[in-house]
């Protein structure tokens, strides 16, 4: 799924830019060809949270988004939590089934502070 994906926004970008060819991104990167071409036909499990991230960055994408299709956190988040696991936790399990704009609004009064 996340080789996928990866493989299919970089051709969607190699189509107007021929520097998002496979050898050009993995070089900017900082891997090998065959790694990313083996990431992209998923014959390889997910890469490392920091080359998940790299990827992100030069693909333009949202490295939490690309994190969570590799069944990743990042180590932020797991700092976060592991700080307080059994709040987070439950608040995870609260929210699962919510609907997006109810947890939208729940992230902007955090965000704004309006408690």
């Amino acid at each position: 799924m996340l080789g996928e994906y990866l493989r299919e926004q970089r051709e969607r970008l190699k189509v107007n830019d021929k520097s998002y060819s496979l050898r050009q991104v993995a070089q900017r990167v900082g891997i090998k060809p065959t790694y990313l071409s083996k990431i992209e036909r998923e014959e390889l499990p997910p890469p490392s949270e920091a080359t998940i991230k790299k990827l992100s960055q030069e693909l333009d994408l949202d490295a939490d988004i690309l994190l969570a299709m590799a069944g990743k956190v990042s180590a932020d988040l797991r700092e976060i939590i592991c700080k307080r696991p059994q709040l987070f936790a439950e608040l995870i399990r609260q929210l699962k089934e919510v609907p997006d704009q109810a947890v939208l609004r729940v992230v902007r009064e955090v965000t704004d502070g309006n408690w």
